[in-house]
């Protein structure tokens, strides 16, 4: 049996679908294919790899945490230290409320543990999110994902939950005492980069904070640098009551987070005790890798953070072609809008086939998602650039 008759046969799918595509290995921003293919990656792993592939720092951290220790116990009990120092070095780069970490294995954990954490220290029980949210698709993330299609054959889901429109202020007076948190996306990825005005999110933490509510910010995709700050709170100058992390936080491995105060981070000790456990939370292996790419991201004054507004532009600034109906960016977070899913399907295949991966978004099937990572040069900039214009001539 082939490799790819394996995975097709003992590899759970989720589309009727997948791209199928054979790596052998990766490094930067390329992945090689088993038939010696070499393929600009313009997603990232939907925003994970924001360092590329294989970064060596990053490789040797995972390799000397690994030879030293692994599994030693449930997350939270015992003294690790590439938990305190990852920790200590995020919360060092965060606002002063936001001073106590707890690490998850995935982003859709962190909304879980976010959403527990605002319920039971409010004790209130709405939870207000917002129209083509996505927060992850765990039952309780799912009960506040803000589209109907990808929800409706799962329910009953969480009771209690409120959806607003996003951007819009007329919709903000529905939060009332009663609520106990709104989760929001600074910047709405799977719409197809929707990009708040910054008054709506003054007007939301406001409203937040007139209400006692919990404001649970998700950078899930846009931390760790990806629209040009090292989160777009720095950006937006906006002070959330937990932060979501994960994605690009884990430098390639598995780890998210939800950030909050000392004080509200205590609710989960009694009433009940251990009120939220993981068992591989904060895994060390992983906390090391993704203290590596804190670290990274940091140097030279985060000199490449800093450069991710013109890398961006540069995008812009190349891909125009009548049949681009729209360009939606934030940082190094793109996406370009064409007539249909059919004419966008096409046009991503046919750029896989000249050697640049793409894909399209959960809520907006018609637009091609560009994320690649942050350390895209010019010259590949260019190259991906070319080949998507030359594939919307050949196939658009």
């Amino acid at each position: 049996m082939t490799l790819r008759k394996s995975f097709l046969q003992h590899v759970a799918q989720t589309s009727d679908a997948p791209l199928g595509i054979e790596a052998s290995h990766a490094e930067g921003v390329y992945i090689y294919t088993r038939d010696g293919k070499k393929l600009v990656d313009l997603i990232s792993g939907i925003s994970v790899s924001s360092l590329g592939h294989s970064h060596p720092k990053i490789v040797a951290a995972v390799q000397e945490q690994a030879a030293k220790y692994m599994h030693l116990m449930v997350y939270g009990e015992f003294v690790e230290q590439p938990q305190v120092l990852l920790a200590e070095k995020l919360c060092s780069l965060l606002p002063e409320n936001l001073n106590s970490v707890y690490f998850t294995n995935s982003g859709t954990e962190a909304t879980e543990g976010a959403l527990k954490l605002a319920k039971r220290y409010t004790g209130r029980s709405e939870l207000v999110y917002f129209k083509h949210s996505y927060h992850g698709s765990t039952m309780g993330a799912l009960s506040v994902l803000g589209d109907e299609y990808f929800k409706s054959n799962y329910r009953p889901l969480i009771p209690d939950c409120t959806m607003l429109n996003y951007n819009d202020e007329s919709d903000l007076s529905r939060i009332s005492s009663r609520t106990a948190a709104v989760i929001l996306e600074p910047v709405q990825a799977e719409s197809g980069i929707t990009v708040p005005s910054k008054a709506y999110l003054k007007k939301l933490q406001q409203r937040c904070n007139d209400l006692g509510v919990v404001l649970i910010i998700d950078e899930i995709q846009t931390g760790m640098g990806r629209t040009g700050t090292m989160f777009r709170i720095d950006k937006e100058d906006i002070q959330p009551d937990i932060l979501l992390l994960a994605k690009a936080f884990g430098g390639g491995m598995p780890l998210g987070a939800f950030i909050s105060s000392k004080e509200k981070m205590t609710a989960f000790q009694d009433e009940p005790f251990l009120g939220h456990i993981t068992t591989f939370g904060g895994h060390p292996v992983s906390c090391a890798a993704a203290l590596s790419s804190l670290h990274i991201l940091c140097d030279d004054n985060q000199a490449l953070v800093r450069g991710v507004e013109q890398k961006g532009a540069l995008f812009e600034a190349l891909l125009v072609h009548p049949k681009i109906l729209k360009i939606q960016r934030a940082g190094l977070m793109m996406s370009l809008a064409f007539d249909s899913y059919e004419t966008n399907k096409r046009i991503i295949d046919r750029c896989i086939e000249l050697g640049v991966i793409s894909d399209w978004f959960l809520f907006n099937s018609h637009s091609l998602r560009v994320a690649p990572p942050l350390i895209i040069s010019e010259e590949q900039i260019r190259f991906a650039c070319s080949v998507i214009l030359k594939s919307i001539d050949e196939v658009g």
